[in-house]
């Protein structure tokens, strides 16, 4: 497993949170919006030596406090994605798979790309899907 560095994670963790309204369980969330990827690619422009504009490589992250449950996660998205791993986070009780693909992206195209990603959270009843981080191709 070769060791990444990524300039810019993206501002917003993003949990699904449970809501007890009355007798009913809703799930709610808060999701990363359009105008925050625009930021990101507006710095990511401004600030990095970056084809914005060309392949990048993009990490997206999961969290869940059931090591299987993101398994099945990662079996879905094995085929479409390579598979950093899944690893236990320190000093908490739960587990994040870490996946990744190299894309071209503009803001539509990754807030749709998140749009799949809570899809898929929500499927596998996954505690979040905490987001992206980026940086060059590796060579």
């Amino acid at each position: 497993m070769k060791a990444h560095h990524f300039l810019y994670p993206l501002i917003a963790a993003v949990s699904l949170n449970v809501a007890v309204q009355g007798n009913a369980v809703a799930q709610t969330e808060q999701r990363i919006q359009l105008s925050q990827i625009e930021t990101m690619f507006v710095n990511m422009r401004a600030k990095t030596p970056w084809n914005v504009d060309g392949p990048l490589l993009w990490g997206y992250f999961f969290f869940d406090p059931s090591e299987e449950k993101l398994k099945g996660a990662a079996k879905e998205l094995a085929a479409n994605y390579r598979i950093v791993g899944i690893t236990e986070v320190p000093g908490r009780q739960t587990f994040r798979l870490h996946i990744e693909k190299v894309e071209v992206h503009s803001p539509a195209s990754l807030h749709a790309r998140n749009a799949e990603l809570y899809e898929v959270a929500e499927k596998h009843k996954l505690a979040s899907y905490d987001g992206m981080d980026v940086g060059p191709v590796p060579k």
